[in-house]
């Protein structure tokens, strides 16, 4: 890979065996016409998720890389060891379970990026048009959503949403912390980028089984809510006038 390319498709990856080959090959289809590379990291799967990540790579060698954790760290740190290979001005986050589409990729990127994005935005946050989750799931992440999008005003009413659209330059700029992940739009608002939301499609998982529990994500967001509202209390970074940053205007 010679050509530095406009958008990294950024993929983390866990125990997604049978997902790993129709996520990617979607991704392929579906932004032919854009200037891609695909980063995949996976999490010390213990399935057969890295046999499949070899062979993507092998059928996409122009493309793909391939990361792999010697221990199992999660996604936000999935994402941020992703996050030092990318090379794109953009950063396109997916789930690894296919229930992100690319094809919102593809039109967002017609619509908002490629004519020209405003300097000052950071990050593109989906929010999930319908949900293909439980009744009681969907409850979960309205009460949620709605507490988080209270204490810390982040301009995104579905963080859950895993389609993320995010300047590289911003996401940089972020502080890495177990979960993160969970709070970009705050952390990104934080450091002085806009934050905008736009409605995505959500589908069934592929294959496999969610890796999220009702009583962990609980204990772990009141926790880490709290860290948050600690944090974003804290005030921004400082931009330089010498640096022709857009977060100076």
């Amino acid at each position: 890979m010679t050509q530095t390319p406009a958008l990294s498709v950024l993929i983390p990856f866990f125990n997604e065996a049978g997902n790993v080959h129709p996520v990617i090959d979607e991704v392929h289809a579906v932004l032919a016409g854009i200037d891609f590379e695909v980063i995949c990291v996976n999490d010390a799967s213990g399935d057969a998720t890295g046999v499949e990540l070899a062979e993507a790579k092998a059928a996409h060698p122009d493309t793909v890389t391939v990361l792999t954790h010697v221990q199992r760290r999660g996604k936000s740190a999935a994402l941020f060891t992703g996050l030092k290979s990318v090379r794109g001005d953009w950063v396109q986050l997916l789930d690894g379970d296919g229930q992100n589409d690319p094809n919102d990729t593809a039109l967002l990127w017609q619509a908002l990026i490629a004519p020209g994005a405003p300097g000052r935005l950071g990050i593109i946050a989906g929010k999930r048009s319908s949900r293909n989750d439980s009744g009681f799931k969907w409850v979960q992440s309205r009460v949620a959503n709605g507490v988080r999008r209270f204490v810390l005003q982040d301009d995104a009413t579905d963080t859950g949403c895993g389609w993320k659209l995010i300047r590289t330059q911003a996401f940089r700029d972020l502080p890495y912390f177990a979960s993160m992940h969970r709070f970009l739009p705050a952390l990104v608002k934080r450091a002085g980028w806009d934050v905008r939301e736009e409605l995505v499609n959500d589908r069934q998982r592929l294959a496999g089984q969610s890796k999220y529990g009702f009583l962990g994500r609980l204990g772990a967001g009141i926790f880490d809510l709290i860290g948050m509202f600690w944090l974003v209390r804290r005030g921004g970074y400082g931009v330089a006038a010498e640096w022709n940053d857009p977060r100076g205007g």
